[in-house]
Order: structure tokens, then C-alpha cells, then sequence
């Protein structure tokens, strides 16, 4: 069984940063894309950003290209999402996962909250 925990969330001011960590067990993680994603109070679930097995490719949605960027170690298998530059729009939770748009994004963590506010 998969399991992803995330963690790494606050409150923090525009223009300010924080990385997110997601650690996963259960899964053959070094052969697995990982994604994250998000979602807004009232919002549907938004793709942010995905890494490609072996970090090969890494790709970004457009509302935070130039401003996140995608890492991951194998061994302890851990995903990090480094957030600078953030705006208020970025506030949501932050969840990643192993699936993709054609299942929802199954499965995702817990979440952590990210609340971007002066």
C-alpha cells in the first residue's frame, strides 16, 4: 500500500518561500512519476508540478513556472517542492501524489496547508 505523507506548509508572506516535503513508502518510488497538487478553498484540484523517474524531466504548471521547482531523492524516498517567490493564489493545500489526471490523482497524502498572507 502506498502511503505519502507531506509536510512542510504555514503561513508565510507574499514574495516569501517554503518547501514542502513529501515522503513515500509502499511504492517501486524510483520508477514512479510524482506530482503535486493543490486545492483552494472552494476550488477544484489544480496539477502544479511533476518529476519524471531518475529527475530526467521535471514540468510546471504555469502559474508557478519560474517560482517552484521539483527535486527528489531516492533512499529515503522523499519528493520536495521548493515555493519561492509565493503569492496569494498559492494558498491551498498541497498534496502529492502517484496518479495522474486520469484517476484524480490517486493516491494523494494528507496534505499540507499552505497560506500565503500579509
Amino acid at each position: 500500500e502506498v502511503q505519502l505523507v507531506e509536510s512542510g506548509g504555514g503561513l508565510v508572506q507574499p514574495g516569501g518561500s517554503l518547501r514542502l516535503s513529501c515522503a513515500a513508502s509502499g511504492t517501486t518510488f524510483n520508477q514512479r512519476t510524482m506530482n503535486w497538487v493543490r486545492q483552494a478553498p472552494g476550488k477544484t484540484l489544480e496539477w502544479v508540478a511533476g518529476i519524471s523517474p531518475g529527475a530526467v524531466v521535471a514540468d510546471y504548471s504555469e502559474s508557478v513556472k519560474g517560482r517552484f521547482t521539483l527535486s527528489r531523492a531516492d533512499s529515503p524516498d522523499i519528493v520536495y517542492l521548493q515555493m519561492n517567490d509565493l503569492k496569494f493564489e498559492d494558498t491551498g493545500k498541497y498534496y502529492c501524489t502517484t496518479g495522474a489526471r486520469y484517476n484524480n490523482y490517486q493516491p494523494r497524502g494528507q496534505g499540507t496547508q499552505v497560506t500565503v498572507s500579509s
